[in-house]
């Protein structure tokens, strides 16, 4: 009986060895992986000695050789192929442990070069481990060191890896491998919409008490070369995340950090209830939480910049799920642990592969788009009415149109000293999306001003939002009733804006 051990993660490899080495095996190895075993007193032999072949090209061409392939493809059961490896000299090979060269480690580390990069992507660890697999009742294939332990455990007792044991194992190195090479792909590919294939590669990162409901199972992964989002952030307090909380603290720090300026946002169901902007955090905050404090409760309140002892202490007596930030102050951190149940996150801003790209499953297949952070010049915005905007309108038009992409369609938007006061969402009818804004707004709809995410098809909306005082208006444009509009718009005496840019966000 053979086995052939040659990986790049040491861990316990000495163990398994024994194990098999115990257990009757000959062990034979490459590399480090040879010299690991050759330290801990395990009987093992080179590779080369099996092939009668040198490593080469700096160990480029080590395993690549028919002695050591035939010896993990040859079916056992198959008289012809025994006779051919027999004819050949070839040895079975029983028990393959592979694990590949650090790609992603290596991509992900700061300044790496291209040469760097090439050298850490494997060849032969994927091929042995492919080989393997394929043959996977006949050969055991392990690939991840958490399987050595109870490997370790059968091979020592003498009892036998089951064909179900065998199976689980081959789709552990099948997935193992093509994870991998989806890495190499996916950071290769600088313009992954134009590629007729696509893959993505995950890695499982915990696996959630529920889905939406009690009744679907979820899992939450990462993206194999991600680096940072809501994903892998420092949960620092409180009950494990959700899959709702995943939802809703991914849509907090996507809108929060969609702003330079100092910002808070309350979230509630992935839609931002409360946005605002303020040199002073507290300030920020307190705006937010107006925007709909009845909604606030309960949901998930984000910060772009780290939270201060003075915000932490005037949130006191509002319930939140989740607080989400870069980062807090240590005075603050210990005012917000008094919340038993509060979830509390510091998020790493940085991102890696897929950072810029949203994908939607269909039934049948998948949607994926760039995401919507198009950067917008207001000097290309028009002006299309007699009235021009006012200083302060103008401020809050801009505030107001980069708030409404974060919002479900159809969206509007009321803002008033950059603070959203008003929000409709979700609707069908635009015009009724119109009404819950000024529902919400109440009184403090009085001098804001409105942003659409898509044009105004009719002049109702501008009548009803001139009738709860609105006395701004920003929207893409491009209806064929734009004249009408823009003709109401000038019989009130309000300012109107077109963008030319449309935000829905379905």
């Amino acid at each position: 009986m053979k086995a052939l051990l040659s990986v790049y993660n040491k861990d316990n490899i000495e163990h398994i060895g024994t194990s098999l080495s115990e257990a009757g095996y000959e062990i034979i190895s490459t590399g480090g992986t040879y010299n690991s075993l050759k330290k801990a007193g395990i009987s093992v032999r080179q590779v080369s000695e099996l092939t009668g072949f040198p490593e080469i090209l700096d160990g480029r061409v080590k395993t690549l050789h028919p002695k050591v392939h035939g010896g993990i493809l040859g079916r056992r059961d198959i008289p012809e192929h025994k006779k051919e490896m027999e004819s050949n000299d070839i040895s079975a090979i029983d028990v393959v442990v592979v694990n590949l060269y650090p790609f992603v480690d290596t991509v992900q580390k700061d300044k790496v070069s291209l040469a760097e990069v090439l050298e850490n992507i494997d060849i032969g660890g994927p091929t042995m481990i492919r080989s393997a697999a394929k043959n996977f009742s006949h050969v055991l294939v392990v690939v991840d060191p958490l399987d050595y332990e109870w490997i370790a455990q059968k091979i020592a007792s003498g009892e036998t890896v089951s064909e179900v044991e065998r199976k689980k194992l081959a789709q552990k190195a099948f997935q193992h491998v093509a994870v991998y090479d989806t890495a190499i792909s996916t950071w290769l590919n600088e313009a992954p919409l134009k590629s007729d294939e696509l893959s993505i590669g995950l890695d499982k990162v915990d696996t959630l008490r529920y889905g939406e409901n009690p009744h679907q199972e979820a899992v939450v992964y990462k993206n194999t070369l991600g680096k940072g989002g809501i994903v892998e952030a420092d949960q620092l307090h409180g009950l494990p995340m959700s899959y709702t909380n995943y939802l809703d603290a991914d849509a907090a720090w996507t809108t929060v950090t969609s702003f330079d300026q100092n910002a808070c946002v309350v979230v509630k169901h992935t839609n931002p209830c409360g946005i605002a902007l303020n040199n002073e955090q507290s300030v920020a905050y307190e705006a937010a939480l107006q925007g709909d404090s009845i909604s606030a409760y309960g949901g998930i309140v984000g910060f772009n910049n780290i939270v201060t002892t003075k915000t932490a202490e005037t949130m006191r007596g509002v319930l939140f799920d989740i607080i989400v930030a870069p980062g807090y102050e240590p005075e603050a951190l210990e005012i917000l642990k008094k919340r038993k149940r509060t979830r509390l996150l510091k998020v790493n801003s940085a991102f890696g592969s897929w950072s810029n790209l949203k994908a939607l499953t269909i039934s049948g297949g998948m949607l994926v788009q760039t995401v919507d952070d198009i950067k917008e010049d207001p000097n290309d915005w028009k002006v299309v009415t007699e009235r021009l905007p006012t200083a302060q309108e103008y401020a809050d038009l801009e505030f107001a149109w980069n708030c409404l992409r974060h919002i479900k369609s159809n969206t509007i938007v009321l803002a008033k000293d950059n603070t959203l006061v008003g929000m409709g969402a979700g609707q069908p009818n635009r015009l009724v999306s119109v009404h819950l804004a000024l529902r919400i707004a109440g009184d403090k709809s009085i001098g804001s001003s409105l942003a659409s995410d898509a044009f105004m098809p009719f002049a109702d909306n501008v009548e009803l939002a001139v009738g709860g005082g609105v006395t701004a208006i920003i929207q893409p444009g491009g209806s064929i009733r734009d004249k009408e509009v823009i003709e109401a718009a000038n019989e009130h005496s309000i300012t109107m804006m077109f963008t030319g840019t449309r935000h829905f966000n379905h």
